[in-house]
């Protein structure tokens, strides 16, 4: 019998930050953190487990994250926040865009995982492209 890879463990697709587009999901990504800052810390407290999903407790940062294309914001909330060090790789699964304000951010809700890249190591990063820079206006289509 050969040994056929079933369709639930195909290879991800690598997207690069230059192709991101509003809109958009579904994406993996491996980029360098260019630098990392927490906009948001709040609860925990007390001893005793958290229960619930929510945890109680939340931490936003906002990471520039970026490899050989171009640069955008990542939203990392709560253990990820942990996993994004400055100058560390790491792959983004399932990645979407958010759009904050017109412009867009990247983000990794709970369909998806954040983890340190086993390859490559290390990216230069190109930080002249700043896709988080780029402002997108909402225009609605008449039928």
């Amino acid at each position: 019998m050969a040994a056929e890879a079933s369709p639930a463990l195909r290879k991800p697709v690598f997207t690069k930050v230059s192709e991101l587009r509003p809109g958009t999901n579904g994406h993996s990504l491996n980029v360098k953190v260019v630098s990392t800052k927490t906009v948001m810390q709040r609860g925990g407290g007390g001893g005793g487990r958290p229960s619930g999903p929510q945890a109680r407790q939340m931490r936003i940062a906002e990471c520039l994250v970026g490899d050989e294309t171009g640069i955008i914001i990542f939203t990392a909330r709560n253990d990820q926040v942990d996993l994004m060090k400055e100058g560390k790789v790491v792959t983004l699964r399932n990645a979407k865009i958010d759009m904050y304000k017109g412009s867009m951010r990247l983000a990794v809700d709970r369909w998806g995982r954040v983890e340190v890249a086993e390859e490559p190591t290390d990216i230069t990063v190109k930080e002249d492209n700043n896709l988080s820079l780029i402002e997108y206006e909402l225009v609605s289509v008449e039928a």
